[in-house]
């Protein structure tokens, strides 16, 4: 609207100017001189008005993206204007700095989410570039390598020559153990290095990890796998804002100068109005990642009592019958004694079978023969297994040793943290949970609790 009012001002007083100047053209050969010269004034003032007039809206539009330059948010132009094109200019002004002003925002509070992440990991990293800076380097890097502030891989050389020597070289590398020497003991680390490639950069992430801390080689796999994922998942949404920045920028800017700004379009205000939306839209999807992240350590310790499987499996029955699909899918029970009983926090282990089941159910999405199996049998160990089974297209063999990784999904609107979180919850009890598949045949997720902690 902005633009058609601007538009509208500019050819009227141009054609007030052509019409002036016929006039004066026309008096001035009828050698009407007198008359010529007040109209000759009034030439030179109606060229006067539209030179203020269009130079009043660029140093305006000119002012504006001088500020987004300089990263200036707190600009605001007036309503209070009695001229509509300008007053309708302000306020599309006001409404583009407000959107990048929640972009900036939204921006930051994603990079307090991941900073916190990254921070409070039990696993140490490092981010080098090409000339040995180290871009980024965790609470926990620092720790284990005996230093505070952390800039170039120089500083590693009095640490562990072997170390330096490694990251100098700045190559992805496996697992390594490297021993750092102290006043009481020589620590062991594992070291294991990737490459990344961030706005075209060829960067390093270096994971390290005291072998001591770890239980077993499994849990070290965990943790760099963990990693991966969250970079993966990070990259995946920081990617298109950094894409559609560069976008922006190439609206306004050519060569690195300013474009004029009688150039700017109203098709390229809204294409920045949309793209800024984008951004934000997909710096709340980022929010919510981060908060699925944290819920993995909300988990309370559990409180255990002696529940009866077949009220858990009654109980799942009911909390799942208004599931989308589950009108299509047949459902039995197979319990083993039928007074079987399981040593339990009955709210965890409910949230463990509904996590379970509902992904047998989603799973079902192009079949109709569903069909979900909950079974509770003691085994002669004394041991009790609680096992949900279905008939859908299961899990590739590829993919088995990622599903318990947090974020990993194969589904489009997944979280990832389902069976993570149960994985999780079983390790509360001291239990185990464990998972088979023939695809389009049979998948079995096992819940193993320890003898004496069943019925």
């Amino acid at each position: 609207m902005a633009s058609k009012h601007l538009y509208f001002q500019i050819c009227l007083r141009v054609l007030l100017l052509v019409i002036t100047s016929l006039v004066f053209a026309h008096l001035y050969l009828k050698e009407d001189y007198i008359l010529s010269v007040y109209i000759a004034i009034l030439l030179i003032t109606q060229t006067i008005l539209i030179i203020r007039f269009l130079n009043k809206t660029n140093r305006k539009i000119a002012y504006f993206f001088n500020a987004i330059e300089n990263n200036d948010s707190t600009i605001s132009f007036p309503y209070d204007i009695k001229t509509a094109s300008i007053r309708e200019l302000n306020s599309s002004l006001n409404r583009v700095n407000n959107l990048l002003r929640e972009a900036k925002i939204s921006i930051k509070e994603q990079e307090q989410y991941y900073q916190t992440i990254l921070e409070e990991a039990e696993t140490g990293i490092l981010v080098l570039n090409e000339t040995g800076h180290i871009i980024l380097s965790n609470k926990t890097a620092k720790q284990l390598l005996n230093y505070q502030h952390l800039t170039h891989i120089q500083q590693l050389q009095p640490i562990s020559e072997s170390l330096f020597q490694t990251l100098k070289k700045n190559h992805g590398f496996d697992q390594k153990l490297i021993q750092i020497p102290n006043e009481r003991e020589s620590i062991h680390l594992t070291v294991k290095a990737s490459k990344l490639i961030i706005k075209e950069k060829n960067m390093l992430m270096v994971v390290i990890q005291n072998i001591h801390k770890e239980l077993d080689n499994q849990e070290i796999d965990s943790w760099q796998r963990l990693i991966r994922v969250l970079t993966h998942e990070i990259m995946n949404s920081v990617a298109p804002i950094t894409s559609m920045s560069e976008k922006l920028l190439g609206y306004f800017k050519n060569n690195g100068e300013l474009i004029k700004p009688e150039t700017i379009t109203q098709e390229k205000i809204v294409q920045t109005a949309k793209a800024l939306d984008t951004i934000n839209n997909q710096g709340k999807n980022l929010i919510k990642f981060t908060d699925s992240y944290r819920t993995l350590a909300k988990i309370p310790e559990p409180d255990k009592k002696l529940l009866k499987v077949q009220t858990l499996f009654e109980t799942v029955r009911i909390l799942l019958s208004q599931e989308e699909g589950i009108d299509r899918i047949s459902f039995k029970t197979s319990i083993s004694p039928n007074d079987l009983e399981v040593y339990a926090d009955e709210n965890l282990i409910t949230l463990v079978l509904l996590n379970l089941t509902k992904n047998a159910i989603q799973s079902f999405i192009h079949q109709n023969n569903g069909l979900i199996v909950l079974s509770g049998k003691k085994n002669y160990s004394g041991t009790v297994t609680l096992k949900v089974s279905d008939n859908g297209p299961g899990i590739p063999e590829n993919e088995m040793y990622k599903i318990f990784i947090p974020f990993y999904t194969s589904r489009k609107n997944g979280t990832g943290i389902g069976l993570s979180l149960s994985k999780h919850i079983m390790k509360l009890h001291h239990g185990s949970i464990e998972v088979k598949s023939k695809p389009n045949v049979q998948t079995d997720f096992s819940l193993h609790f320890q003898r004496g902690l069943g019925g």
